[in-house]
Protein backbone atom coordinates (compact mmCIF):
# COMPACT_ATOMS: atom_id res chain seq x y z
CA UNK A 1 0.00 0.00 0.00
CA UNK A 2 1.07 3.31 -1.08
CA UNK A 3 0.73 6.91 1.08
CA UNK A 4 1.75 9.99 0.63
CA UNK A 5 3.42 12.07 3.91
CA UNK A 6 1.04 15.22 3.36
CA UNK A 7 3.25 17.21 5.67
CA UNK A 8 6.93 17.35 6.34
CA UNK A 9 8.71 16.60 9.27
CA UNK A 10 9.56 19.38 11.47
CA UNK A 11 12.89 20.37 12.36
CA UNK A 12 12.77 20.05 16.05
CA UNK A 13 12.27 16.24 14.83
CA UNK A 14 15.33 16.07 13.27
CA UNK A 15 17.20 17.62 15.59
CA UNK A 16 16.84 15.26 18.11
CA UNK A 17 17.71 12.38 16.51
CA UNK A 18 21.14 13.89 14.94
CA UNK A 19 24.44 12.66 16.31
CA UNK A 20 25.66 16.60 17.88
CA UNK A 21 28.86 16.59 15.33
CA UNK A 22 26.34 15.66 12.64
CA UNK A 23 24.50 18.20 13.29
CA UNK A 24 28.07 20.79 13.79
CA UNK A 25 28.62 19.64 10.21
CA UNK A 26 25.48 20.05 8.78
CA UNK A 27 24.98 23.50 10.07
CA UNK A 28 28.24 24.78 9.30
CA UNK A 29 27.18 23.57 5.62
CA UNK A 30 23.54 24.64 5.17
CA UNK A 31 21.54 27.32 6.87
CA UNK A 32 18.60 25.05 6.95
CA UNK A 33 16.99 21.58 5.95
CA UNK A 34 16.23 21.31 2.83
CA UNK A 35 12.74 19.91 1.93
CA UNK A 36 13.67 16.18 0.87
CA UNK A 37 15.61 15.90 4.27
CA UNK A 38 12.23 17.55 6.17
CA UNK A 39 10.17 14.40 4.47
CA UNK A 40 13.01 12.11 4.11
CA UNK A 41 15.38 12.05 7.51
CA UNK A 42 12.72 11.17 10.08
CA UNK A 43 11.69 8.30 7.17
CA UNK A 44 14.84 6.77 7.09
CA UNK A 45 15.51 6.80 10.95
CA UNK A 46 11.95 5.13 11.29
CA UNK A 47 13.53 2.66 8.92
CA UNK A 48 9.89 3.27 6.88
CA UNK A 49 10.31 2.52 2.89
CA UNK A 50 10.57 5.95 0.94
CA UNK A 51 10.44 7.08 -2.88
CA UNK A 52 11.97 10.92 -1.86
CA UNK A 53 10.86 12.53 -5.84
CA UNK A 54 12.25 15.87 -6.44
CA UNK A 55 13.98 18.11 -9.11
CA UNK A 56 17.85 17.51 -9.52
CA UNK A 57 20.66 18.87 -7.43
CA UNK A 58 17.91 19.22 -4.46
CA UNK A 59 19.50 17.10 -1.67
CA UNK A 60 17.87 14.02 -2.29
CA UNK A 61 21.38 11.78 -2.15
CA UNK A 62 22.57 14.00 0.45
CA UNK A 63 19.07 13.31 2.25
CA UNK A 64 19.76 9.35 2.10
CA UNK A 65 23.15 9.34 3.39
CA UNK A 66 22.77 12.01 6.00
CA UNK A 67 20.66 9.98 7.68
CA UNK A 68 22.56 6.40 7.23
CA UNK A 69 25.59 8.43 8.53
CA UNK A 70 23.68 9.21 11.08
CA UNK A 71 23.38 5.68 12.26
CA UNK A 72 26.54 4.53 11.58
CA UNK A 73 28.52 7.06 13.49
CA UNK A 74 25.82 6.88 16.50
CA UNK A 75 27.12 2.40 16.33
CA UNK A 76 30.81 3.91 16.04
CA UNK A 77 30.44 6.51 19.21
CA UNK A 78 28.86 3.10 20.84
CA UNK A 79 31.29 0.70 20.36
CA UNK A 80 28.50 -1.41 18.67
CA UNK A 81 29.62 -0.56 14.93
CA UNK A 82 30.50 -3.96 13.47
CA UNK A 83 32.19 -5.67 10.41
CA UNK A 84 29.53 -6.09 8.42
CA UNK A 85 27.71 -4.16 5.33
CA UNK A 86 24.56 -2.00 6.75
CA UNK A 87 23.94 -0.08 3.75
CA UNK A 88 23.97 -1.08 -0.34
CA UNK A 89 23.89 2.54 -2.26
CA UNK A 90 23.07 1.34 -6.22
CA UNK A 91 23.13 3.85 -9.19
CA UNK A 92 22.36 3.03 -13.01
CA UNK A 93 25.38 5.16 -13.96
CA UNK A 94 28.95 4.12 -13.26
CA UNK A 95 30.57 7.07 -12.85
CA UNK A 96 29.51 7.28 -9.34
CA UNK A 97 33.10 9.04 -8.14
CA UNK A 98 32.20 12.63 -7.90
CA UNK A 99 28.58 12.03 -6.74
CA UNK A 100 30.19 9.97 -3.83
CA UNK A 101 32.55 12.35 -2.85
CA UNK A 102 30.47 15.01 -2.34
CA UNK A 103 27.39 13.26 -0.87
CA UNK A 104 29.32 10.58 1.27
CA UNK A 105 33.05 10.73 1.59
CA UNK A 106 33.88 14.57 1.87
CA UNK A 107 30.63 14.87 4.81
CA UNK A 108 32.43 11.96 6.65
CA UNK A 109 36.19 13.25 6.26
CA UNK A 110 34.60 16.74 7.74
CA UNK A 111 32.34 15.15 10.90
CA UNK A 112 35.78 13.12 11.40
CA UNK A 113 37.57 16.33 11.60
CA UNK A 114 35.03 18.04 13.74
CA UNK A 115 35.19 14.79 16.08
CA UNK A 116 39.06 15.13 15.56
CA UNK A 117 39.39 11.36 15.58
CA UNK A 118 38.05 8.21 12.65
CA UNK A 119 34.96 6.81 13.32
CA UNK A 120 36.07 3.29 10.96
CA UNK A 121 33.41 3.57 8.72
CA UNK A 122 34.54 1.86 5.18
CA UNK A 123 33.12 2.71 1.93
CA UNK A 124 33.20 0.52 -1.26
CA UNK A 125 32.50 0.96 -4.46
CA UNK A 126 32.34 -1.90 -6.52
CA UNK A 127 31.52 -1.79 -10.59
CA UNK A 128 32.67 -3.38 -13.57
CA UNK A 129 35.77 -1.16 -13.11
CA UNK A 130 36.60 -2.54 -9.77
CA UNK A 131 40.07 -4.39 -9.71
CA UNK A 132 40.51 -7.77 -8.59
CA UNK A 133 42.59 -7.04 -5.79
CA UNK A 134 39.93 -4.50 -4.39
CA UNK A 135 37.07 -7.10 -4.75
CA UNK A 136 39.33 -9.29 -2.49
CA UNK A 137 39.56 -6.47 -0.01
CA UNK A 138 35.88 -6.26 0.09
CA UNK A 139 35.48 -10.57 0.54
CA UNK A 140 37.98 -10.17 3.29
CA UNK A 141 36.84 -7.31 5.03
CA UNK A 142 33.44 -5.93 4.54
CA UNK A 143 31.91 -2.32 3.54
CA UNK A 144 29.85 -0.89 6.03
CA UNK A 145 28.35 1.10 2.37
CA UNK A 146 28.25 -0.54 -0.88
CA UNK A 147 28.40 1.79 -3.82
CA UNK A 148 27.50 -0.40 -6.87
CA UNK A 149 25.55 -1.11 -10.04
CA UNK A 150 22.24 -2.89 -10.46
CA UNK A 151 24.79 -5.24 -12.80
CA UNK A 152 27.43 -5.35 -10.12
CA UNK A 153 25.01 -6.30 -7.64
CA UNK A 154 23.61 -9.46 -9.49
CA UNK A 155 27.13 -10.49 -9.43
CA UNK A 156 27.77 -10.36 -6.10
CA UNK A 157 24.57 -11.82 -5.20
CA UNK A 158 26.33 -15.01 -6.59
CA UNK A 159 29.14 -14.31 -4.89
CA UNK A 160 28.87 -16.99 -1.44
CA UNK A 161 31.65 -14.69 0.48
CA UNK A 162 29.79 -11.60 -0.42
CA UNK A 163 26.23 -12.77 0.30
CA UNK A 164 27.43 -13.54 4.17
CA UNK A 165 28.20 -9.26 4.64
CA UNK A 166 25.01 -8.65 2.90
CA UNK A 167 22.81 -10.51 4.86
CA UNK A 168 23.31 -7.65 7.85
CA UNK A 169 21.87 -5.21 5.31
CA UNK A 170 19.97 -2.55 7.02
CA UNK A 171 19.36 -0.04 4.38
CA UNK A 172 18.98 0.11 0.34
CA UNK A 173 19.45 3.04 -2.13
CA UNK A 174 18.08 3.22 -5.02
CA UNK A 175 18.75 6.58 -7.24
CA UNK A 176 17.70 7.39 -10.35
CA UNK A 177 15.01 5.08 -9.89
CA UNK A 178 13.31 6.98 -12.78
CA UNK A 179 15.99 6.05 -15.21
CA UNK A 180 15.45 2.30 -14.37
CA UNK A 181 11.73 1.60 -13.85
CA UNK A 182 10.28 0.99 -17.20
CA UNK A 183 13.91 -0.83 -18.92
CA UNK A 184 14.70 -3.95 -18.78
CA UNK A 185 17.77 -3.01 -16.42
CA UNK A 186 15.11 -1.76 -13.80
CA UNK A 187 13.65 -5.29 -14.14
CA UNK A 188 16.71 -7.62 -13.49
CA UNK A 189 17.14 -5.01 -10.15
CA UNK A 190 13.89 -5.45 -8.98
CA UNK A 191 15.05 -9.70 -9.22
CA UNK A 192 18.22 -8.58 -7.21
CA UNK A 193 16.50 -6.55 -4.86
CA UNK A 194 13.81 -9.15 -3.90
CA UNK A 195 16.81 -11.82 -4.11
CA UNK A 196 18.97 -9.42 -1.53
CA UNK A 197 15.71 -9.14 0.53
CA UNK A 198 15.54 -13.01 0.94
CA UNK A 199 18.84 -13.63 2.54
CA UNK A 200 18.92 -10.51 4.63
CA UNK A 201 18.09 -11.09 8.89
CA UNK A 202 15.62 -8.30 8.32
CA UNK A 203 13.70 -6.79 5.88
CA UNK A 204 15.79 -3.97 4.51
CA UNK A 205 14.16 -0.14 4.32
CA UNK A 206 14.18 0.40 0.67
CA UNK A 207 15.16 4.35 -0.24
CA UNK A 208 14.04 5.44 -3.40
CA UNK A 209 15.49 8.50 -4.93
CA UNK A 210 13.84 10.18 -8.39
CA UNK A 211 13.87 13.50 -10.33
CA UNK A 212 11.12 15.03 -11.57
CA UNK A 213 10.00 16.15 -15.29
CA UNK A 214 9.99 19.64 -13.52
CA UNK A 215 10.43 21.51 -11.11
CA UNK A 216 7.96 21.23 -8.29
Amino acid sequence: MITYLEKPHKKEEIDKILNPMVKQWFFSKFKEFSLPQLYGVMEIHNENNILISAPTGSTKTLTAFLSILNELINLSENNMLEDKTYAVYISPLKALSNDIQINLKTPLEEIEKIAEKKFGIRIAVRTGDTTASEKQKMSKKAPHILITTPESLAIVLTSTKFIEHLKSTRYVIIDEIHALADSKRGTHLSLSLERLQSITETSPTRIGLSATISPL
